[in-house]
């Protein structure tokens, strides 16, 4: 939530940019608090259900948001606003997939891996070309994503550190890494003045 804030501030010069990245860490963060309350919590399973329709459909609007972020960086707004409606549409259907596949989480790394590896694409060729600033940390915050979900997806995964995390500790721990990174590639392509 923080992070969604602070790129609505600093983006005010690149207010459409810093609209589409700031709602992308809404979702993420309205997906960390729906994750949060069905792991963290005894509750009824119909609550926990619905909760997890409710992260899988900010995920995947998350997911949407972080591709038409890249968009607006390699071919510019005008491009990223005619596939923003599209993303979302596709971000639905993951959705919807997610309501009638038994293993939604399964849906959720292909759709994820899809979208990564074009972003990491992206930020890749925008760093080679050094066409805006910041998109070399972007390429190591999606990496580290990636590496993230592999981890989630391992159920071997253990480590001990003061606590014990399973799988998806871990991924949480190396997912906020990657945040943190990638707030810091945004922030620095927000504030350079093109």
């Amino acid at each position: 939530m923080i992070s969604a804030i602070y790129l609505k501030h600093i983006g005010k010069h690149k207010l459409w940019k810093s609209t589409i990245w700031a709602w992308a860490f809404y979702l993420l963060s309205f997906a960390a608090l729906s994750g949060a309350i069905a792991h963290g919590f005894i509750i009824a399973d119909e609550l926990r259900a619905l909760l997890w329709h409710a992260l899988y459909l900010a995920l995947g609007l998350f997911v949407a948001l972080f591709v038409v972020g890249s968009v607006y960086d390699i071919w510019g707004e005008f491009i990223a606003k005619r596939i923003l409606l599209i993303m979302l549409a596709i971000g639905a259907g993951f959705f919807c997939l997610t309501l009638v596949w038994s293993d939604s989480f399964i849906v959720f790394i292909i759709y994820e891996a899809v979208a990564l590896f074009f972003v990491l694409g992206v930020y890749v060729w925008l760093a080679y070309k050094r066409r805006i600033e910041g998109s070399a940390q972007m390429v190591a915050g999606v990496l580290i994503t990636i590496v993230a979900a592999g981890i989630q997806a391992s159920h071997s995964i253990m480590i001990t550190f003061i606590w014990q995390f399973d799988h998806n500790g871990v991924f949480h721990l190396v997912q906020t890494v990657g945040v943190i990174i990638l707030i810091s590639g945004l922030r620095a392509g927000m504030l350079t003045r093109e």
